[in-house]
């Protein structure tokens, strides 16, 4: 009927594709059909490269919404947020668009441009963004010091296959450490077996995540192995926030269901399904939803999230003082500038590209927040 009727001329194939494109949408939000654009895009996001704006999206309350934007991309740059709902893509209503569907407009050749219209909480109205697209590249590792300590600051900014080795060359280049601050926050999640395996670097035994589906037999406990960590004493402070979604909320729901660390920050996103991609033939592929992930204590993710230990909102820290203190830094600071004068040798100086500094810190509270948890873990041994 739709071959003979419908108003434009549409062939076989693409009718049987959004057959199957709508079946597998009307299942739930993470179920899709990949078809060969599709399937091309997935693989490019899990090697750490592709072309597009860098946003990570989900369905919440059935509304396109941004999990995170990746750091430093097109999307980033131009001031998209974690929680923003997209209301248009150019000039096509995002409304019963598939997440699939959604990517595939937003990636293509870099230097094109796109328009971007979004809802953003306690503005009046919608914003309209126009970027650039790029190549993608992810880093998904960042390692600094945090100055005047001991203390490690990693932030991971996605779960792609690089995540546990680079982890590692950081521990074994800071053998010295005396505590971390991990940075989940705006980590949409990424590939599960990089999740487990960097807990497993803090945890020796037990339970790490627990896959159930439909058939219970079916269910699959994710156990830590002995040999496999590195450090299960280091004291953790781990950042989340909104944007912090699926493998991010595996880790940081382990860890504090585990008490190996102490989470700060907002409650996160509550992505806790599992899905399965089966190929089809070399270029379409099946992305099925088949269980749900269940962390250590028995507690799912899926729609609740991980509510932290303390709860921060971002901002600066208040570093409001009196007249006589601003004075006395100053005079500090100059007696500082004079000894530098007389023995320029003898001044320790600060390596800003590998250190988080007290600039860096009075301008997050969060993780001011957490580098002063990791102080009241060491005392308490």
């Amino acid at each position: 009927m739709i071959q003979a009727n419908y108003v434009d001329e549409i062939s076989i194939n693409d009718l049987v594709d959004k057959s199957l494109e709508g079946l597998l949408s009307n299942l739930d939000a993470h179920s899709a059909f990949l078809n060969e654009k599709s399937f091309k895009s997935l693989q490019e996001s899990t090697n750490g490269e592709f072309g597009g704006l860098g946003i990570t999206l989900g369905l919440k309350d059935n509304a396109l919404t941004i999990i995170a934007p990746i750091e430093g991309t097109p999307a980033d740059l131009a001031g998209i947020k974690a929680g923003d709902v997209i209301l248009k893509i150019e000039d096509e209503s995002t409304l019963g668009m598939s997440l699939d569907d959604a990517v595939s407009k937003m990636r293509g050749k870099p230097k094109t441009k796109i328009n971007i219209t979004i809802y953003r909480a306690g503005e009046k109205k919608p914003i309209v963004f126009n970027i650039t697209r790029d190549i993608i590249k992810v880093q998904s590792v960042y390692t600094k010091k945090i100055q005047d300590s001991n203390d490690l600051y990693i932030r991971i900014s996605s779960f792609d296959k690089n995540v546990v080795s680079e982890v590692k060359k950081a521990l074994k280049e800071n053998p010295k450490a005396s505590g971390i601050v991990l940075d989940l926050r705006n980590n949409p999640g990424g590939l599960l077996n990089q999740a487990t395996d960097l807990l497993n670097l803090f945890i020796d035994k037990g339970v790490l995540v627990t896959q159930k589906g439909r058939d219970e037999k079916a269910k699959i406990d994710t156990l830590a192995l002995k040999q496999a960590a590195l450090n299960t004493k280091i004291p953790i402070a781990v950042l989340v926030n909104g944007g912090s979604a699926s493998a991010s909320e595996i880790v940081s729901g382990a860890l504090q269901d585990t008490k190996r660390a102490v989470i700060v920050g907002e409650k996160t996103f509550g992505k806790g399904s599992v899905q399965m991609i089966k190929e089809i033939n070399n270029k379409e592929a099946l992305k099925l939803t088949i269980a749900k992930y269940y962390l250590p204590s028995g507690r799912t993710i899926q729609a609740v999230g991980i509510t932290p230990d303390i709860e921060v909102f971002p901002g600066k820290v208040n570093t409001t003082s009196n007249e006589f203190s601003l004075k006395e830094s100053e005079l500090k600071k100059h007696l500082e500038n004079e000894l530098i004068k007389i023995d320029n040798k003898n001044v320790k100086k600060t390596d800003e590209k590998n250190t988080i500094t007290l600039e860096n810190i009075n301008n997050d509270i969060q993780l001011k927040t957490a580098i002063d948890v990791l102080k009241v873990l060491k005392i308490k041994g």
